[in-house]
């Protein structure tokens, strides 16, 4: 294991060697909302992008929220000039985890370095997540009436269907246990049409196709939802887990992406008790797609600070306190052996210590957190040399600072956590 002071930009360079031949490249976070992590995750990905040529960073977010603001990275027709104002159009709660000046920072430096390059050059930013069902509906009207007319007629199919539900998605699960009130067929009609007319067309066409993908994974997603158990949450990751491998075939021969996402997903959920469970997440599935040495998933953790979150579900997001991590946990051990700000690169497990080894505690905090929970929730058991490849410690940190955006109620997807 080599562990290495964290201080400038420079002092990442352990990892990008590690990381230089890979294929995928996926940082996690702790939480969603600690400056510390949005910072140096930024800091890491302007360097793979600008030393280690990739082609794109693919975020826990909504496709139309995020196309927008890719539609400004790349200054393609259209896009918003400056990406801060692509991000303050985020709606859906909580939006504080990408619209926040830290991401729009970052974006506005990929939109200067993408305006110095060609247009097949240019390095993007998109959204995996499944939850934008109605946003996603909207975009492919706004398509098919421009660009599509032939598929008209599925878009309203696949709308009528779920128009009885409203925003209340999920009441549309319930009822599909109980009555024939099943969308499957027209979303798969829908679906069909847009990929094929993906396959012959340009990037409207392919953002089309995607918001079909999505209408289609929250149609599972809905439907599993009230059933309870693993299901729903293995939609929600194998879905973004698909919607990666349309981007690297997208974004062409030799193609490389980043991931931004909570360790949760990030993290290899073999190495945690999310395997006894039947979960799988996103950094378990490219690994067994694309091969561990083609994968390299980076880790976050703290031991105290604030964190921007909420107290209960669809409040105002606020800066709360991050009590000392409790003892016996990966953060407890950090704290006690690590520098203030560190990377540690894993190698073979024969030469690692036992607290990398074992399954001891690791912190993860979602979008609705409360620290009286630490004594006894809040915690993974987690093998954290097996579950990250690399891994980055900040004893503390400070809560990120959210942009002032418009809020809608978030749907039930993540609750209670959030992750």
């Amino acid at each position: 294991m080599l562990v290495q002071r964290l201080g400038a930009p420079s002092d990442l360079d352990p990892l990008l060697e590690r990381v230089r031949d890979a294929r995928l490249v996926m940082i996690g976070e702790s939480t969603h909302g600690s400056y510390d992590y949005y910072r140096i995750r930024e800091q890491l990905t302007r360097r793979l992008i600008a030393e280690c040529g990739f082609s794109f960073v693919a975020v826990e977010g909504d496709w139309p929220d995020c196309e927008r603001v890719h539609r400004s990275v790349v200054a393609a027709p259209g896009g918003a000039a400056e990406p801060q104002t692509a991000l303050e159009r985020f709606e859906r709660w909580p939006t504080w985890m990408w619209a926040n000046a830290e991401v729009a920072r970052f974006c506005r430096w990929l939109r200067a370095w993408n305006l110095e390059r060609p247009e097949q050059d240019r390095a993007g930013f998109h959204g995996l997540d499944v939850y934008s069902l109605w946003e996603s509906m909207r975009a492919i009207f706004d398509y098919v009436g421009e660009e599509d007319p032939a598929s008209l007629e599925a878009a309203q199919d696949a709308y009528r269907c779920f128009e009885p539900y409203g925003k209340r998605v999920e009441e549309y699960g319930t009822a599909s246990r109980f009555v024939s009130a099943r969308c499957e067929e027209e979303v798969i009609r829908l679906l069909t049409r847009t990929r094929e007319h993906a396959a012959v067309d340009g990037p409207a066409a392919f953002a089309a196709w995607q918001n079909a993908e999505v209408i289609a994974g929250a149609e599972r997603y809905y439907r599993t939802m009230v059933g309870g158990g693993p299901e729903s949450w293995n939609v929600r990751d194998t879905h973004m887990a698909d919607t990666l491998d349309r981007l690297l075939s997208r974004h062409g021969p030799g193609a490389r992406g980043i991931v931004w996402a909570h360790n949760t997903h990030v993290g290899d959920a073999r190495a945690t008790d999310m395997a006894a469970d039947g979960m799988v997440n996103i950094g378990q599935l490219a690994r067994e797609r694309h091969g561990s040495d083609a994968v390299v998933l980076v880790g976050f953790g703290c031991w105290r600070g604030t964190v921007t979150a909420v107290p209960r579900w669809g409040s105002p997001a606020e800066a709360m306190l991050v009590p000392p991590a409790r003892p016996g946990s990966v953060e407890h051990r950090l704290h006690e052996l690590m520098p203030e700000r560190a990377v540690l690169v894993f190698g073979d497990p024969a030469d690692q210590p036992g607290w990398v080894t074992d399954a001891l505690d690791h912190r993860a905090i979602g979008v609705v957190y409360d620290p009286s929970f630490e004594a006894w929730g809040n915690y993974m058991p987690t093998r954290l040399g097996e579950r990250y490849d690399a891994f980055i410690w900040c004893d503390e940190t400070t809560a990120l600072h959210p942009l002032p955006a418009l809020t809608t109620p978030g749907e039930m997807e993540t609750y209670p956590a959030g992750t």
